[in-house]
């Protein structure tokens, strides 16, 4: 009889370790098999998430065959408790090795959705974009200025308060009242803001977190123009005509604003250096803009005579050498070109129609180009009417 119950009880231990096998077996096959997804998708973990909840999820969602596999999996390879909270790009077909690597490792989370708000001369502009799984072109989902209707598209967005990154972008040659004007316009920031000086605040991209204070972003924006400032400084060329770096911000400013082609920077201050050495005043009407309006937005129209005539401490047509203050915040391209600038004999430079400009030696090439630029304007007018 015992002989009878052992024999029975070992043909059940052997079923039973063949049955965990089998088991075992399938479970490291559907371990190591390709997943269901058959596209690239996004997948959320959120903060304090369990291994159990991000499982169910995933499962859920399509993105793998079974949470209990991918939980045993997760435990047997002793990353059970590392989960990093964040949005992950999975791409399809993904292994559950693979998708437990991208949930563990702490790489960059992504966010789809991004808000750029753009401050340029002609007014703030706001801009929605979403990079949708598997692409690595963001597409554009809205566009509007502060002040029109929000569209749709992004306000369903916002209520499905759905993770964003948030962007300010200052576009170069901006001056410091339009700036702080542009930014009133960002309701995602807060608070009050004083004027910066003049060429303080350094054009890029920032991120910000919603509900941060725009002081806190002008201080970011004036920490980074110091280091460019800085740095451009301590690599600038020998013999320059301005001796120190606020002389460099000042000329910095006059060459952004008066060129947007980047190729043309260094030709732009070797005619201001060359005729800040030869005493040569630089008459650019930038500056005299700058004395008319204060930097207080943008003309609006043409300059009249008697504004290059009257005298303001910006008039460079006017005064001897630079102005006394920047008219503009300057990029770290113009800050470099005002520092280390093209080696060339030109002291004079037109608008071509291109978009760039002809420079010139002498007085007699130069009313030549002023000649082409003006029968250009002239056949422009013609074909307006």
């Amino acid at each position: 009889m015992w002989k009878h119950i052992t024999a029975n009880f070992l043909t059940l231990a052997v079923v039973a370790v063949l049955a965990v096998a089998v088991v075992v077996q399938i479970g490291k096959s559907r371990w190591d098999e390709p997943g269901p997804l058959a596209e690239a998708a996004f997948f959320e973990v959120p903060p304090g998430a369990s291994l159990h909840d991000v499982s169910e999820a995933l499962q859920a969602a399509g993105v793998i065959a079974s949470g209990t596999v991918f939980r045993l999996g997760a435990q047997y390879t002793e990353r059970a408790d590392d989960l990093k909270f964040g949005t992950y790009e999975i791409p399809a077909g993904a292994t559950m090795p693979e998708v437990l690597d991208i949930i563990t490792s702490g790489g960059p989370s992504v966010v789809p959705f991004t808000v750029t708000y753009l401050v340029r001369s002609i007014g703030p502009e706001i801009r929605v974009r979403e990079r949708r799984p598997g692409e690595t072109q963001a597409v554009e989902v809205a566009t509007y200025a502060p002040g029109d209707p929000v569209p749709a598209a992004f306000t369903a967005l916002l209520d499905r308060d759905v993770p964003i990154t948030w962007r300010v972008a200052i576009a170069p040659g901006l001056t410091s009242w339009e700036v702080v004007e542009g930014l009133k316009g960002a309701d995602f920031l807060t608070g009050e803001v004083e004027v910066p000086a003049e060429g303080t605040l350094a054009p890029d991209t920032y991120q910000v977190d919603r509900g941060s204070a725009r002081d806190a972003l002008l201080a970011r924006m004036t920490s980074i123009q110091e280091r460019r400032l800085a740095d451009a400084w301590a690599n600038r060329a020998p013999g320059l005509p301005i001796d120190t770096p606020e002389e460099a911000l000042i000329l910095a400013s006059i060459i952004e604003k008066e060129t947007s082609v980047p190729e043309e920077r260094g030709l732009v201050a070797s005619v201001f250096v060359n005729r800040l050495n030869t005493g040569m005043r630089l008459q650019t009407d930038p500056t005299v803009i700058y004395g008319v309006t204060e930097g207080r937005g943008a003309l609006g129209r043409g300059l009249r005579r008697s504004e290059l005539d009257t005298r303001t401490p910006w008039n460079t047509y006017q005064i001897d050498g630079l102005p006394p203050t920047p008219i503009a915040n300057p990029s770290a391209e113009s800050l470099a070109a005002a520092v280390d600038p093209d080696s060339s004999d030109f002291v004079f430079f037109v608008a071509d129609g291109t978009g760039g400009h002809a420079f010139a030696e002498t007085l007699a090439e130069h009313n030549a180009n002023v000649a082409r630029w003006r029968a250009i304007e002239a056949e422009r007018a013609t074909d307006d009417g």
